[in-house]
């Protein structure tokens, strides 16, 4: 998947949290994620918390179905509240390889 296509798909499922995301689906938004928070906050604190609330969303949605496409729950993502291994165990969840077979979270992503 382009960076574009992920953007675009990220963007059109910003609110779908069944399913499942491969790996450069998630990691091409994240770069989208952080290039759009650099770039707003260049422009003022106002832009940067608009931009900031307009992709909470999205990334919640793409972390929760990646977090499918390796066969955990959405639910991990309060993993986000525990200081720092929090963020390091969804670090080591993202960056696991797919599930090549279907899963309790639907089939292979194409």
């Amino acid at each position: 998947m382009s960076f574009v296509q992920a953007v675009q798909v990220c963007l059109r499922k910003y609110v779908d949290f069944s399913g499942r995301a491969v790996r450069s689906e998630f990691w091409w938004f994240a770069l989208f994620q952080v290039i759009v928070m650099v770039v707003a906050s260049m422009l003022g604190e106002t832009v940067y918390g608009l931009v900031a609330l307009a992709l909470v969303l999205p990334s919640l949605a793409v972390g929760a179905r990646r977090l499918h496409d390796v066969g955990k729950s959405g639910w991990f993502l309060l993993l986000h509240l525990l200081p720092i291994i929090g963020i390091l165990v969804l670090i080591f969840f993202w960056i696991q390889p797919s599930q090549t077979e279907s899963n309790a979270y639907g089939v292979v992503p194409a």
